[in-house]
């Protein structure tokens, strides 16, 4: 009888559906960051804007995460004008749950279209039904969305909404200034993005970069070798030169033209390429929940800063891109391989955000952290591996001269650009207590 009762009970185990796991929160939180990266994708946001979403939409999540650890590292320890926000603690709740939530929550309010991650939220909510009670979810909600509150709140008074109001930027036909370029001949984007408030670093003109070489129509001068260059190099072009120049493309709206016919093509960021792989070494080296969003949070916010840096250059010198410079100078039929993007040359953007991320990663992940990126198989471009974050990012600079986009000056002296902020923010996070493990295999230990 015994054995009976036995043998029913294995066969009632074996034939009941297993109850499913409960879900990983860690393992939410890249897929969290691509849903807000989707959406700007969607809204094509232009490089600088999207790395202030991107800062927003990780900053509440940071102050969570940092109120749950024993000395956690607050956002406010390094940002200056940045207080400490309100998390209520009255009532139990998840705080990662809270901290998934609030990223959502953020993107919906200040995304363009924002109303695009209620989606995420509701399938969100859906994974956790039945896994954890009900009224912790619904207190984790709402913990969520009063930080969100208090983030948009922050962020209203960067100076963001006051841009529509100044005068439009007059771009100059005169010798040697920037003026927009085929085939959108689209106009100059966002010129007074240097009144934007930064997040670490003290003003948008502390990491002023070496001047630009100075434009010259003689034939003998710097700058005409360095026009030179960028034609010869356009027309010379390897196949692996072609493959990286289009791998860190990450023009926002490309615009390819047949006939009278013009089709825009969507696609990621600069800054939300960085991100992606901010989130895939997260993974790769296992970080705890807590950590993994600190880093993706400093990312945001390094982007953000380096952005307002390069900005500020860029409208000063106001220097005028390759293709214009060559259609008049060397050849009026000649076009770069990667469409030109409408703002002027100096400094190169992808060198200076690039270098600096570069330099902020191998501080908290590590200085030879190998990796493999797939930010770009959406767009059908195979996975790239790299052996650090800073070749990964000397690739990513040169690409510009491969594309015909810049000039060698303004991806060098981009790349010092974005190495001393990097540099910074990494001074900025040693004086707070936030030391990396050495090894493969790092660890955040405020």
């Amino acid at each position: 009888m015994k054995r009976y009762v036995l043998i029913c009970l294995l066969l009632i185990v074996w034939i009941s559906p297993a109850k499913a796991a409960r879900p990983d929160l860690n393992a939410r939180l890249q897929p969290t960051v691509f849903a807000l990266t989707m959406v700007m994708i969607h809204d094509v946001a232009n490089p600088p804007a999207a790395s202030r979403f991107y800062t927003y939409c990780l900053l509440g999540a940071h102050e969570i995460v940092a109120r749950q650890q024993a000395g956690g590292v607050s956002p406010a320890r390094l940002v200056r004008s940045f207080k400490p926000l309100t998390v209520d603690k009255s009532k139990p709740y998840d705080y990662q749950i809270a901290a998934l939530y609030c990223m959502l929550e953020t993107g919906r309010l200040i995304l363009p279209s924002g109303y695009m991650l209620a989606d995420e939220q509701t399938k969100f909510l859906a994974e956790l039904k039945g896994h954890y009670p009900d009224a912790l979810v619904a207190q984790s909600v709402s913990v969520a969305q009063a930080v969100a509150k208090q983030v948009l709140a922050y962020a209203a008074a960067d100076n963001y909404s006051k841009l529509s109001a100044r005068l439009r930027y007059r771009p100059t036909k005169a010798d040697g200034y920037w003026y927009p370029t085929p085939p959108g001949y689209i106009e100059a984007i966002e010129p007074h993005w240097r009144t934007i408030r930064p997040m670490l670093i003290d003003s948008c003109g502390q990491f002023k970069p070496k001047p630009p070489v100075a434009f010259s129509k003689d034939t003998t001068s710097a700058f005409y070798r360095m026009m030179q260059e960028v034609y010869q190099t356009g027309k010379n072009l390897t196949a692996e030169q072609r493959f990286i120049a289009s791998y860190w493309d990450c023009n926002p709206f490309a615009i390819n033209t047949s006939g009278h016919m013009s089709i825009g093509f969507k696609k990621i960021s600069p800054g939300g390429h960085w991100m992606n792989i901010a989130g895939l070494v997260s993974t790769k080296a296992r970080l705890p929940f807590d950590q993994a969003v600190m880093v993706q949070s400093v990312v945001a916010m390094t982007l953000m800063d380096a952005f307002i840096s390069c900005w500020d250059e860029k409208y000063r010198s106001n220097r005028i891109r390759p293709e214009t410079a060559i259609n008049r100078y060397l050849n009026p039929r000649w076009q770069p391989l990667l469409q030109t993007p409408p703002f002027p040359e100096y400094t190169s953007g992808h060198s200076v955000i690039s270098s600096a991320v570069a330099e902020v990663l191998s501080y908290l992940i590590g200085p030879d952290f190998s990796f493999t990126d797939t930010t770009e198989t959406i767009f059908e471009l195979p996975e790239r591996s790299f052996t650090s974050f800073r070749q990964a990012a000397e690739e990513a600079s040169i690409s510009r001269l491969y594309g015909g986009i810049h000039y060698r000056d303004a991806i060098e002296n981009g790349q010092a650009q974005g190495r001393a902020i990097g540099t910074f923010v990494v001074e900025k996070l040693r004086k707070v207590g936030v030391k990396p493990q050495t090894g493969q295999v790092a660890r955040l230990k405020p």
